[in-house]
């Protein structure tokens, strides 16, 4: 599929006269204008001319049938079919427009790449894209397509070849062939003199345009300008096919951060490489690759040879996990694991000594307590496991349903569960949360309110409508849908999120809306909770990784975050990965918070000021020293002890130091005060579920 090119582009009406079927101006006309030193400026431009003009806009979709297809869009987000091009053999494969919108490029299975008329929808030539003996398959297959500003087009094809072509004759201008297997996707800088193509040997090439001066000939004293698409480099991040390829601009706001002094350690192992801050910045383009190894990749645009890719995502299909400590079960610890269509919940069983703070990295028994499949294996979309362990409950795209969990008082006989009767009328919901307390059950309908419930005598209580300005609670619901809650320790706060990051507060001890905090930064919220110490206190963290604190009652940004919350120390914006939860110590004068993404975690001291000494170690350099106060226990995979128990020197632990995970974790959460639940689960483990790669042999398997 291919969008219609704004005709109001900058570079329209440059290109509009190179693009003529019989013109006779040179292909790299615009290109040999550009040089090395105006690379910057050009990327900083807008991405594609296909963002702009959105209105009644074309599509032209390459068919199986062999036909391609126009469409029109328009703002009522409908699509109306315009036309059909003539039908050819075998299926068309990809498609692309000329800058001047009248012409159109397809590829198709039988190795042809063809350019029709726009307007008339008839053809006017035919390229045959096989390079001597690699097309002689039965079935060659141009797999991609892109148009360049300069009047080249590109073709990538399942001999693994990438090929330029002048658009105006059909004439090859250069053929690369560093691909191992079919060249799936290609995509080009906004400068447009860079290329790049991925395919299924799970690379990504690099290919600039460089031009140089050369004598026209020997008796000739004139100079001629040659651009030429050279090879730079290939990386393969990738252990599967890449499927896609494109460029966008990151576009969340920069901070200020101020200058650091770095205290060397000797003695300390070199930490973890995370370059994606140092070259990701707003306005600067970066490549993004996905794959069938269900991993996406961004690549500096610019600097495509110096930074190491960055995985967007370590952990993919993250599981809900719920944690309950003190439940009614004799204090059993429960964790509740939500999977695509049934729910798991288990005990967790400690070992001895862990409780004591003096051990790490062990493993912890976790047997299971009840698997509850959904009805006709529906989707879950979420669930929630209440602070007692005693109710449970889950919400597929029918309804919600909720269950109790009780202990049999003969120990023997395991644990029972019973399904419990929800008041009639209520919407399927997106996320759901109980109190502190147990009492009360709140979740966010489909139909963007929230309804509470309590849950002795499963009445419906009240129902909040989520709004912005203080009116009427019987206004229309209008709000994005309600996809994160967070109850206050004692029950009188609940903190209501919506999908784009604007939050909510409700008095429960009045049932009505408190306050109302509109998206930070423009940035989605990605955990959040109330300390147990202060339940007007609201931490925030949101997909940019800062972090905020809300003093709920007076309704204002709390002291912490008037100081730090733009001025996080620089060694802070290392920190690897976005962050997706955050854990509390239980305890009621603990003043610090845990936060952490698949990759490591951080912990902050409310009460320290930043920079400053949290801890120190007397023995070891990291955070699972055998002095530190926070050990670990792993539940999936069985752990070595770290490297920490070889270093001997003295070191300390600062405010906002973090700490590497060895695999993706799913899941931390607070066991006691001096003790951490990690769920993780390795990278490996998750590669074995997957196909081989489809066109690429992997030796030794």
């Amino acid at each position: 599929m291919a969008v219609k090119p704004s005709c109001d582009t900058p570079h329209s009406s440059k290109t509009d006269s190179q693009l003529r079927i019989n013109g006779s101006a040179n292909v790299f006309s615009e290109s040999s204008s550009e040089s090395n030193q105006s690379d910057d400026e050009d990327d900083t431009g807008e991405i594609d001319s296909e963002s702009n003009g959105w209105e009644n806009q074309q599509l032209a979709i390459a068919c199986d049938d062999g036909c391609v297809r126009l469409y029109a869009s328009s703002d009522s987000d409908r699509l109306t079919y315009k036309r059909t091009f003539p039908k050819v053999n075998g299926r068309m494969l990809s498609v692309a427009w000329s800058l001047d919108v009248k012409l159109i490029f397809s590829g198709s299975s039988d190795g042809l790449v063809r350019c029709w008329d726009a307007i008339y929808a008839h053809e006017v030539y035919r390229i045959t894209v096989g390079l001597g003996g690699l097309g002689s398959r039965l079935e060659l297959c141009v797999w991609s397509l892109i148009f360049l500003r300069c009047g080249t087009l590109v073709s990538g094809d399942s001999t693994g070849s990438v090929q330029f072509w002048d658009s105006r004759h059909g004439t090859l201008l250069q053929a690369h062939s560093h691909h191992k297997g079919d060249v799936n996707a290609l995509a080009a800088s906004p400068s447009h003199d860079r290329v790049f193509s991925a395919g299924s040997d799970g690379q990504v090439i690099l290919y600039k345009l460089f031009t140089e001066a050369s004598a026209a000939s020997k008796d000739d004293l004139s100079v001629e300008m040659i651009s030429k698409w050279v090879y730079v480099r290939n990386v393969r991040a990738h252990t599967h096919d890449v499927r896609a390829l494109t460029v966008a601009m990151p576009i969340c706001a920069e901070d200020t951060l101020p200058a650091e002094k770095k205290n060397k350690i000797r003695g300390r192992k070199k930490p973890m490489e995370f370059s994606y801050r140092k070259w990701a910045h707003f306005g600067v383009p970066m490549l993004i690759s996905a794959g069938d190894d269900t991993k996406l990749f961004a690549y500096s645009v610019r600097e495509f040879t110096k930074f190491s890719p960055h995985d967007i995502c370590p952990a993919p299909q993250r599981l809900p996990v719920k944690l309950a400590l003190n439940t009614l079960a004799d204090e059993i610890p429960l964790v509740l694991v939500q999977y695509p269509s049934w729910l798991d919940i288990s005990t967790i069983q400690m070992q001895s000594g862990v409780t004591s703070g003096k051990q790490h990295g062990k493993n912890a028994a976790t047997p299971l307590v009840a698997r509850i499949k959904s009805k006709g294996s529906q989707q879950i979309i979420c669930s929630a496991l209440s602070n007692s362990g005693t109710f449970f409950a889950y919400s597929d795209h029918v309804k919600p349903c909720l269950f109790e969990l009780r202990r049999n008082k003969a120990r023997t006989c395991g644990w029972t569960v019973s399904k419990r009767k929800l008041p009639r009328g209520l919407p399927f919901a997106h996320t759901i949360v109980f109190s502190a307390d147990s009492s009360r059950m709140m979740l966010s309908g489909h139909d963007r309110k929230i309804y509470m419930l309590d849950m002795e005598k499963l009445e419906l209580i009240t129902i909040f409508v989520p709004r912005r300005k203080d009116v009427s609670a019987t206004v229309t619901p209008s709000e994005p849908p309600i996809t994160r809650m967070f109850t206050s320790s004692d029950g009188q706060w609940l903190a209501a999120v919506n999908c784009f990051g604007d939050i909510y507060v409700f008095n429960l001890e009045i049932n009505r809306q408190h306050w109302f905090i509109a998206r930070l930064n423009g940035a989605s919220v990605t955990a959040g909770g109330f300390p147990p110490g202060n339940s007007n206190i609201l931490v925030i963290t949101t997909s940019s990784n800062h972090v905020f604190v809300f003093d709920v009652e007076a309704k204002q940004l709390g002291e912490w975050s008037r100081r730090y919350s733009y001025v996080l120390p620089r060694r802070f914006q290392d920190f690897p990965g976005e962050i997706i939860g955050l854990s509390f110590p239980p305890s009621l004068c603990s003043t610090s918070v845990i936060v952490y993404s698949s990759r490591a975690m951080c912990l902050i001291d409310f009460v320290m000021p930043v920079g400053f000494d949290a801890v120190d170690l007397p023995n070891g350099s990291n955070l699972l020293s055998d002095n530190f106060q926070y050990p670990f226990m792993n539940v999936k995979a069985k752990r070595k002890r770290r490297d920490a128990n070889h270093e001997t020197k003295q070191s300390k632990i600062n405010n906002f130091d973090f700490f590497e995970f060895r695999n993706p974790v799913l899941f931390v959460g607070h066991m006691l005060e001096h003790s951490l639940l990690v769920l993780e689960k390795p990278w490996m483990k998750v590669i074995q579920t997957f196909g081989a790669p489809v066109h690429r042999h992997i030796f030794g398997t």
